[in-house]
């Protein structure tokens, strides 16, 4: 046996011409202005956020291959081929220019620790109350 329950309050009520009008002009509306709002967004996103997930995905993936490159030790992890291919052909091609720009590193860091040695020196001098 099937029973039926008359609905007494239908999702859709019956509406008259007037209501019918107004509803659609209502619907009409918001269509419009979902739709201003979702061109909006898509124009947002298409011009201001999808250069920028291409730009940090691709950040993201460079800095990965650069940890992987500066921790020497994941040359026993990962193939020992890759790093010795690397690491030849850097040193074949640039080697003039690696030995200058550790040179250089060296008197910039040298340069770094007597500012630092002169601003401890400084530091102590003032808490031994000697101006």
């Amino acid at each position: 046996m099937t029973y039926f329950i008359k609905n007494e309050y239908p999702f859709y009520p019956e509406l008259s011409e007037e209501g019918k009008i107004e509803a659609q002009q209502l619907i009409d509306s918001f269509k419009v202005n979902l739709s201003k709002v979702a061109n909006e967004v898509i124009e947002n996103l298409y011009c201001d956020v999808a250069t920028d997930i291409e730009s940090d995905s691709w950040s993201n993936f460079r800095n990965q291959i650069m940890n992987g490159f500066q921790n020497y030790e994941n040359r026993k992890i990962q193939n020992k081929w890759d790093f010795k291919t690397i690491r030849q052909q850097i040193y074949k091609e640039f080697k003039t220019d690696i030995i200058l720009d550790l040179n250089q590193d060296i008197l910039e860091e040298n340069e770094a620790l007597k500012k630092q040695i002169d601003h401890l020196s400084e530091l102590l001098r003032i808490a031994n109350g000697r101006y």
